[in-house]
């Protein structure tokens, strides 16, 4: 799960301080990697290891110009922690195109070794966003021998070859050099991608992005949620145009809404911040309904249960107390890069109030349990800071399944919810009582905020993987890869 941002604009304008902020507001989407590439006449490139605050200064910022322009922060699923898999990717034959996306290529091993190796290409990366780059490039390359230069048609005919070749789920947005932008969605929708203008006395911004949160912090106006299998092209004369290029049911991610994404931003024209609220107001309901003990108060994990966890109180009409205080300094757990970095960050993540657990019965709520390392010491927290009871309550179901499609969840041996029951995982994390939001109550809440959506993908609640093409030993070797990455990431 990365984050991205592609701008085109006004001829002479400098994008890449716009890109910046962009990559600022969705470093929570991706701490490993970041990176920035434009075009002037020729393309400006800077990435490396580490978040965006790290990877920039003013020196590079400075030869960073042109008026179309691509960021990115990584969260390694396919790739290493190499700066040679740190995003934006460019090529310059047939023509100049820089790239970012969002998400995993489920056959990328098959491409890489069946398809470019056998016809004579090595790639220059473990990240498979390298090949989207070249089989959209090969389209574009059969377009100007057909054609004899790059059209609308031609780019949409390159992203028709990328749904063709490559599998799994993805949001992809390219500049092409002299001639435009393009954006594109797997064809089941499963990752978010939005687009959005913004009108100056230069004239007419273009932007793209992961969640709409981008587009928020550089004053564009969200016009469009691309929806699955649509590309979106914004050619050299300003036109925008679109193109649904292959049919599948919509399938969006549900664990952006859980987890991911940033509360202030809109996914598919859903509210992020008022969907975990009414997940909170269907949890406290089935609390109540189970005839779960009352606690004292409600404290949430912080911080993207925040929100769910003032609905829980405001439906249990108990107190909701701040008890858990945040070291901002350390970035988010589920992302860390390896167990070695994830434990070591959980030790100084967060710090109780003793004042708001001393001889309380307290309910902790969080947004999803994974490992349940975390969790397992917050409920230390809580019992050593004087809590008589701790119970815990989930606004998402038990994860039980890996997700290929850019979560690092690697493998089944990893959750807590593997081979255990409710009463096995409350004792496994220390807790009174566990109550996880069934997945009827989180898809409902989902759906309340855009009920064109008929489902959306639980491929990590209930193995069901919406693409038709995950097997057995896909996973196996999506797993082997992911395991092999963590062994041999350094810890920052």
């Amino acid at each position: 799960m990365c984050g991205f941002i592609g701008i085109y604009g006004p001829d002479g304008t400098d994008v890449a301080t716009e890109i910046y902020e962009g990559l600022l507001a969705v470093q929570h989407r991706g701490q490993d990697a970041a990176g920035i590439t434009t075009f002037a006449d020729k393309y400006n490139v800077k990435k490396g290891n580490g978040l965006v605050v790290e990877v920039f200064n003013e020196e590079n910022m400075a030869r960073l110009r042109g008026h179309l322009g691509v960021g990115h922060v990584r969260y390694p699923t396919a790739g290493g922690s190499h700066d040679e898999d740190a995003q934006p990717f460019h090529h310059t034959f047939p023509v100049g195109v820089a790239m970012v996306h969002n998400g995993n290529v489920t056959n990328f091993q098959e491409l890489g070794d069946r398809r470019f190796k056998s016809g004579g290409v090595r790639l220059n990366s473990s990240c498979d966003l390298e090949v989207i780059l070249w089989v959209f490039q090969e389209g574009l390359a059969e377009t100007i021998r057909e054609r004899g230069k790059v059209d609308a048609e031609g780019v949409f005919e390159a992203v028709r070859r990328v749904y063709k070749e490559v599998k799994g789920a993805y949001s992809v947005c390219a500049t092409i050099a002299d001639v435009g932008m393009v954006a594109f969605r797997d064809p089941f929708g499963i990752k978010p991608i939005c687009f959005g203008e913004r009108s100056g006395e230069a004239g007419t911004s273009f932007a793209c992005a992961s969640e709409s949160v981008v587009l928020d912090v550089n004053g564009y106006t969200r016009t469009h949620d691309i929806g699955p299998g649509e590309a979106l092209f914004v050619d050299s004369d300003r036109q925008i145009q679109t193109r649904h290029l292959e049919a599948q049911p919509h399938r969006p991610c549900v664990f952006e809404l859980v987890y991911f994404a940033r509360p202030d931003s809109f996914l598919d024209d859903i509210s992020v911040y008022k969907t975990r609220k009414r997940f909170g107001e269907a949890l406290g309901k089935q609390w109540k309904e189970s005839g779960a003990p009352i606690p004292d108060v409600v404290i949430p994990v912080p911080d993207s249960s925040r929100d769910a966890a003032m609905a829980v109180a405001q439906e249990l009409d108990l107190p909701y107390r701040e008890g858990l205080v945040k070291n901002r300094y350390i970035g988010r757990t589920f992302i860390m890069p390896d167990q070695s970095s994830r434990s070591d960050s959980i030790r100084r993540k967060l710090n109780p109030i003793p004042l708001e657990f001393k001889d309380k019965n307290v309910l902790l709520v969080d947004d999803s349990i994974v490992r349940g390392n975390t969790s397992r010491r917050i409920v230390a927290m809580a019992r050593a800071a004087g809590a008589r009871n701790v119970y815990f309550g989930v606004t998402s179901p038990p994860l039980k399944a890996p997700c290929p499609y850019g979560i690092d969840m690697a493998s089944k041996r990893e959750f807590i919810a593997t081979d255990r029951d409710n009463d096995a995982i409350a004792a496994s994390l220390g807790v009174d009582h566990l109550i996880y939001l069934a997945r009827e109550g989180m898809n409902a809440a989902a759906r309340e905020g855009n009920e064109k959506i008929e489902k959306f993908c639980n491929a990590c609640f209930n193995g069901e993987y919406p693409t038709g093409d995950i097997t057995v030993e896909r996973l196996r070797a999506i797993e082997t890869e992911r395991n092999g990455q963590r062994d041999n990431v350094p810890v920052h």
